[in-house]
């Protein structure tokens, strides 16, 4: 009778917990894509960024799928995503291409950053409503990283464009339905 207890109080611990994992997992990636842009391993990053998309993605249907949606995994997320979709595309863009332009290169990947945070602030103070405000931070990062994927045939000065113009769509009061 003991074991059976345990053993049911420990799953339950472990549902109630399965969507903060994957959520801690999206993080990691995403820091380690930030740790390895920094020491130069860009297609590495490109890698973990992706990887921490998918784990975002998985992070959100567990919750509703399991019912164990909460305030802390909201805001857990929310942290998450702002260094997987937030700091580390944006890194990524800096170390590989936007850091020729100096101080723009530099002030458009901080501005991004900041937007990023911004529109998921503004995320968690609104009520859910089955809609989104602006572009989601998860969709502008992994277009970010899409985007480098292509700089051998984008000029690279356009990528001060792609920094500014999804850094506007993530503030941008449209809306469209979640999917």
């Amino acid at each position: 009778m003991f074991f059976s207890h345990v053993v049911d109080q420990t799953l339950k611990k472990i549902k109630s917990q399965t969507a903060n994992l994957l959520t801690l997992t999206n993080m990691s990636l995403g820091g380690f894509a930030i740790l390895a842009a920094t020491q130069g391993q860009l297609n590495l990053s490109v890698v973990l960024i992706f990887l921490a998309a998918l784990a975002d993605r998985f992070d959100g249907m567990a919750a509703r799928k399991l019912n164990i949606e909460s305030e802390l995994g909201k805001q857990l997320d929310s942290m998450s995503d702002v260094i997987s979709f937030g700091v580390a595309p944006a890194l990524l863009l800096y170390q590989g291409i936007l850091h020729s332009f100096g101080f723009p290169g530099l002030f458009f990947t901080v501005f991004y950053m900041a937007c990023g945070a911004f529109r998921l602030a503004r995320f968690n103070v609104t009520e859910s409503n089955g809609y989104f405000t602006g572009l989601p931070i998860t969709a502008a990062g992994c277009l970010a990283t899409l985007a480098y994927l292509f700089n051998s045939f984008i000029p690279s000065h356009l990528y001060l464009f792609i920094m500014i113009a999804l850094s506007f769509l993530m503030i941008a009061s449209f809306k469209f339905k979640k999917m």
